[in-house]
């Protein structure tokens, strides 16, 4: 999305620290917390794609 990580703080309503620690993989992620991030991904149009017909899960730009 080109955004950068204040932005993506401030569109899931999060802290700064929590996106970096979630970035960085440091420690065990609240589920709020990815589920927030997904919410703000989503509403800016991210589809997350499941695993199907033996293709792995993955994520892609809705259209138009």
């Amino acid at each position: 999305m080109g955004w950068s990580q204040q932005e993506l703080a401030d569109r899931a309503i999060l802290s700064l620290n929590a996106v970096k620690r979630l970035e960085t993989g440091y420690g065990d992620p609240r589920m709020s917390t990815v589920m927030a991030v997904k919410g703000a991904l989503e509403a800016a149009g991210i589809e997350f794609q499941p695993a199907a017909g033996g293709q792995g899960e993955g994520v892609r730009l809705r259209g138009g």
